[in-house]
């Protein structure tokens, strides 16, 4: 406290006077609003990914980041396959062969004691091949880390596929097929996938009874000798080491392989979307699941930043979305409304805005975010809307490098990927591309991207009610995408046909 003279401190303690102390001076500078408050601009540089890059002599790029904030370290590998090269009739070999890596055991361990091991070490293993890549991954303490590298070793190059855990695990990817109808929300995923990429493509072609059965124990051997080895692995650690010892363990980890792999083809990119219209799946749920699908975006596309903050403002941002605050906040259709625009890695990720409403509701929901869809195209966004989507993303950017894990993992991607070798500057480069954008180019990509006469539209729910539309408004199903309207057979679980042809429905007579 800042000392006072004898006169002033009487007249002080007799209230004739107030002494401004520094707690009262900060107090008196203080706003009376939270939205007066002033902070100092964000400070923040992305670390480049050349400090950490290792391309390591016995194959794979690393990427190595000590971190001794605790005594663990993280290790991930991406491996270069994927769903994409399951042969045809073996649906699930990619699957089962990822799963069984670690929980099938090891040449010098079964599998039983290898959990075993790893508990006691209290070692977290994980491996999987899903998608378009593999992933091999361990957590452990630093002081464990030679014995958990050793078996992660035997993990990668001798694994036992024990035959009682892949006949387990196929029952259990059985039981999984039969339950394939009772959710809703699963009848939505799989023909979201259909509509936007065409039944023909990879993705659709998912495991059946007959391909589970197909698939045997020299299967998964076959699989993992072609495409698990460190030509196709990129890595990344961080945690409780020296970068340099850890550089020469990843060395040893990765020589001397004992087969040589292959090189994987190109991902599949033949997709198919859908023709115009609407597609119900009839499913007696008391809610209707929508569905608005439009072809999307690469993201390499020049376009990219422009439709990122167009899909924040139109459905993506919440609360302050467009779609959000029509559908939910203004005419309380529903819970949860909005949009997403993926860009796609190797192939377009379809646009998709969507929201979950009582069947006689649908059609009127359906109306509101087409509408919203077709304000976008037509006039500009406001400033404000702008402002607060470029700065919650210019904001919320470092979370990206939080941990030294977030950073090795996100860099690793990126090579994955093949985006650091097209461009190593796009973090360095990611708030000034945003910073860039106008409402000019919002509207731009907005009438190249979003069109509401050529959507696929899907809806899962009663038929019947959502054909009779909202009591209070207009708008019927045979209003939307040209007025086709079919509905979908469900498919068999077991199987994947469809259960019966797909049946043009007729416009209600009024």
């Amino acid at each position: 406290m800042i000392p006072m003279k004898p006169t002033l401190l009487i007249l002080a303690l007799l209230g004739l006077v107030t002494v401004a102390t520094p707690r009262a001076q900060a107090a008196d500078a203080i706003p009376d609003r939270p939205e007066k408050l002033k902070f100092p601009d964000l400070s923040f540089q992305p670390p480049g990914a050349q400090q950490y890059r290792v391309q390591l002599k016995s194959g794979p790029v690393a990427y190595v980041i000590p971190d001794r904030e605790l005594p663990l370290v993280n290790l991930s590998i991406l491996v270069r396959c994927g769903e994409y090269l399951d042969p045809a009739g073996k649906e699930g070999l990619a699957s089962l062969t990822g799963t069984l890596l670690f929980q099938g055991g090891t040449e010098k361990m079964t599998a039983e004691e290898l959990e075993e091991r790893a508990a006691f070490l209290a070692a977290h293993f994980s491996t999987s091949v899903a998608g378009t890549s593999g992933n091999a991954s361990v957590n452990l303490l630093s002081k464990d880390l030679d014995e958990g590298l050793g078996l992660l070793r035997d993990i990668l190059t001798t694994p036992r596929f024990q035959q009682n855990k892949l006949e387990l695990l196929k029952d259990q990817m059985t039981q999984e097929m039969k339950q394939r109808n009772d959710d809703s929300s699963d009848i939505e995923g799989r023909e979201v996938s259909h509509l936007g990429f065409g039944d023909a493509f990879w993705m659709n072609r998912d495991f059946t009874a007959k391909s589970l059965e197909s698939i045997t124990h020299d299967d998964l051997v076959v699989f993992h000798r072609r495409w698990f080895h460190p030509a196709n692995f990129v890595v990344a650690v961080s945690g409780d080491f020296d970068r340099d010892a850890m550089i020469a363990k990843l060395e040893k980890l990765f020589a001397d392989w004992p087969f040589k792999g292959e090189t994987p083809p190109p991902i599949p990119t033949d997709l198919k979307f859908a023709k115009p219209g609407v597609y119900v799946v009839n499913k007696d749920v008391n809610q209707g699941r929508v569905n608005i699908l439009l072809p999307g975006i690469m993201r390499d596309d020049p376009d990219l930043f422009a439709a990122h903050v167009m899909n924040d403002i139109l459905g993506g941002g919440g609360f302050t979305s467009r779609i959000m605050n029509r559908v939910r906040t203004e005419e309380g259709l529903a819970y949860s409304a909005g949009s997403a625009l993926q860009a796609g890695t190797y192939f377009p990720s379809p646009f998709m805005a969507s929201c979950q409403t009582q069947s006689r509701k649908v059609t009127y929901a359906v109306s509101l975010i087409l509408g919203e869809l077709k304000r976008m195209t037509r006039e500009p966004v406001t400033d404000e809307e702008l402002t607060t989507s470029i700065k919650s993303k210019i904001e919320s950017f470092p979370r990206a490098f939080a941990s030294k894990a977030q950073i090795a993992g996100l860099f690793a991607q990126e090579e994955f990927t093949g985006r650091y070798a097209k461009d190593p500057d796009f973090y360095k480069n990611y708030r000034d591309k945003l910073r860039a954008v106008t409402k000019a180019d919002i509207q731009r990509v907005a009438q190249r991207l979003l069109h509401p006469d050529q959507v696929a539209l899907l809806i899962v729910g009663q038929r019947d009610e959502i054909l009779k539309g909202h009591p209070d408004h207009p708008e019927r199903l045979h209003d939307f995408a040209g007025g086709n309207v079919v509905e979908l057979p469900l498919r068999d679980p077991m199987t994947l046909e469809p259960q019966g042809a797909a049946k043009p429905i007729a416009k209600p007579t009024p």
